[in-house]
């Protein structure tokens, strides 16, 4: 049996085990629903750093599939799998940023770029370009790839920097059973995102989109506008920087 394997097996194994507390409708719901989460942690694998493992992914993913189990009510009107789907990502993305491979000095120059787009913008009154970012920070243009190149890579986390709920942009979803005061400020994050993501210019816009909403990988996106998959993660990591000022001065 492979290690993906052997996690979905351990995680229905669980179930059973929790079976007389929650009934057998907790294992029904975990083998019918455990090719979910290998399917999902492929599909977030594909869109993170090679360093993330999706075996780990998996194990992290079976543990929100128990709980999705034993929590859904389908009283609330959303299906299961939808509901799943939800603590499924939410589970991933808390083992990713408790596992956070990014060392301090990278999420220090991360803030670093934001306060120089800051910078150049409040100065100049328009979206910041490259070479002024650069001339701000004081660095070559290949010190400043390397830069959005590390910066992406921690992208999960220097979300969190811009204020928004526990789990950053990309978790924010994952809280399905949020009471009306959460529902109340994820709903005012939201306002201020959509505001934050709308003044962005329009090729960072796009990427976005492509990234979040249509759920595309950098290779794939990269494929529809005719440039590198490196040069879709810069674009990404200078949209997380703009976010992280806009989303803080709001």
């Amino acid at each position: 049996m492979g290690t993906a394997a052997a996690y979905i097996e351990t995680g229905a194994q669980a179930a059973r085990g929790l079976e007389a507390g929650y009934g057998s409708d907790t294992e029904q719901l975990i083998n019918k629903h455990a090719a979910l989460v290998k399917r999902i942690a492929r599909h977030l694998v594909g869109r993170l750093p090679s360093s993330v493992m999706a075996d780990d992914m998996i194990q992290a993913g079976m543990l929100g599939l128990l709980d999705a189990a034993r929590r859904y009510d389908e009283r609330q009107g959303a299906s299961f799998e939808t509901y799943a789907t939800l603590r499924i990502r939410g589970a991933m993305i808390d083992e990713l940023r408790r596992n956070d491979w990014a060392p301090k000095s990278v999420h220090r120059k991360a803030r670093e770029l934001s306060a120089a787009i800051q910078a150049v913008e409040n100065r100049t009154g328009r979206d910041a370009r490259d070479e002024e970012i650069m001339a701000e920070m004081g660095i070559s243009v290949e010190e400043y790839h390397k830069l959005l190149q590390q910066s992406s890579n921690s992208r999960i986390f220097n979300l969190d920097d811009m204020g928004g709920p526990e789990r950053g942009l990309l978790g924010m979803v994952a809280c399905a059973a949020a009471g009306p005061l959460d529902n109340l400020e994820r709903d005012r994050f939201r306002e201020r995102l959509a505001e934050a993501v709308a003044s962005l210019p329009e090729r960072e816009r796009m990427v976005l989109s492509m990234y979040y909403d249509k759920e595309l990988n950098l290779r794939e996106i990269g494929k529809i506008l005719g440039v590198s998959e490196s040069r879709i993660s810069q674009i990404l990591s200078r949209a997380y920087a703009r976010l992280r000022v806009r989303m803080r001065d709001s």
